[in-house]
């Protein structure tokens, strides 16, 4: 027979396996984007801005109030187009234990951004923050109860770290994102403003981007099927230079700072771009095909590789930022997460021979 502690780990284990195996499926299903979540997490933190302020919930492997003074590295997880925290929470977990690493040590947290939708379901009526369905992706005010933006809403999640009280081992964020996730990472990493928080007290903040539909690009020069960049017509598409693909039309959070200074810090953090090199379906699942996407590449592998080309022009020196490409892997969260390649970039260790990996070295000139 076992034990209680036995029976009790036992259980968290096969929850997380059966958890992880529908992760692995749950993007994959394209008639789902707009149903509400199947679950709505356990745990809150508490957003306070000038407008109002409210509630973001997560999922958590321990309270996020109690003291944990054995956490050196906290990961947040964000989820994709689903907002099935859950699912990237166990995909956490598995991450884990694929790389060996210390449950005392490290810990996981997965921020779920709710819709209204989602709130009408299960009759939520608190201070849960609830967003439009493609506005959390993009920083975005919320809808109900206050306008917080989700980066806001982000600030408020890393800051809470930033406590010594409850945390005072603690040395290092990661903020990582898959698809839609990698969207909000990517974005955020541009205008986010609690890493200087952070950092201030000692605590390093990365981020990393993992296969997103798109990128923001910072003037209009789009890549070109030569391999080099020119001037998107603008005409044609106008929405490929506007927020959240372009700086024009951002919303108040990021329009708010200056952005030209927002690319130079952008430049300076620690971002590493996650690409599987099977990324290749110009019509997979949930894939931007908006015209303003599709000024960035046919598919996300070739968005990816451009993007990194296009800021290593305008930052020959000086860009804090690499791209490592994940062989025999397409659009899959999970193990893009606990691939060899991935276990070495989240936790900067020695990269794997057989993870091609891209620094800051323009690889041609225009």
């Amino acid at each position: 027979m076992f034990s209680k502690p036995a029976r009790q780990l036992s259980f968290v284990a096969l929850w997380i396996a059966l958890t992880a195996a529908r992760f692995a499926h749950a993007d994959t299903d394209a008639s789902r984007p707009y149903a509400p979540v199947a679950h709505v997490a356990d745990q809150r933190v508490t957003v306070r801005v000038p407008g109002g302020d409210g509630t973001l919930p997560l999922y958590a492997d321990r309270r996020i109030d109690a003291v944990a003074s054995g956490v050196t590295h906290v990961f947040i997880i964000i989820h994709g187009t689903l907002r099935n925290a859950d699912n990237y929470f166990a995909a956490g977990q598995q991450m884990l234990a694929a790389a060996g690493a210390s449950t005392k040590e490290s810990m996981i947290v997965a921020p779920q951004f709710l819709t209204t939708r989602d709130l009408h379901t299960f009759a939520i009526h608190d201070t849960t923050l609830a967003w439009s369905e493609a506005g959390w992706k993009a920083g975005d005010p919320a809808r109900r109860p206050s306008p917080v933006s989700s980066f806001a809403a982000l600030d408020a999640l890393l800051e809470h770290f930033d406590n010594r009280q409850l945390y005072p081992a603690l040395s290092t964020v990661t903020v990582i994102g898959h698809s839609a996730g990698a969207q909000v990472v990517q974005r955020y990493a541009v205008a986010g403003r609690a890493e200087d928080v952070l950092t201030h007290d000692g605590i390093r903040v990365r981020y990393v981007v993992a296969n997103p539909s798109s990128y923001v690009y910072f003037d209009d020069l789009r890549p070109t099927a030569s391999g080099a960049f020119a001037r998107v017509d603008t005409q044609a598409c106008p929405r490929a230079v506007e927020w959240k693909y372009g700086m024009a039309d951002a919303p108040a959070y990021v329009a708010a700072q200056d952005s030209a200074s927002l690319e130079a810090r952008y430049a300076s953090r620690d971002v590493i771009y996650l690409l599987g090199m099977d990324d290749v379906d110009p019509h997979t699942h949930f894939i931007d095909r908006s015209c303003a996407a599709m000024a960035q590449g046919p598919f996300r592998l070739a968005r990816g590789l451009a993007y990194f080309d296009y800021l290593t022009h305008r930052y020959p020196a000086g860009l804090n930022q690499r791209v490592v490409k994940v062989p025999g892997l397409g659009h899959d969260g999970r193990r893009m997460l606990t691939s060899a390649c991935g276990v070495a970039a989240l936790f900067d260790r020695p990269m794997p021979a057989a993870c091609p990996v891209e620094s800051a070295t323009p690889r041609r000139s225009d």
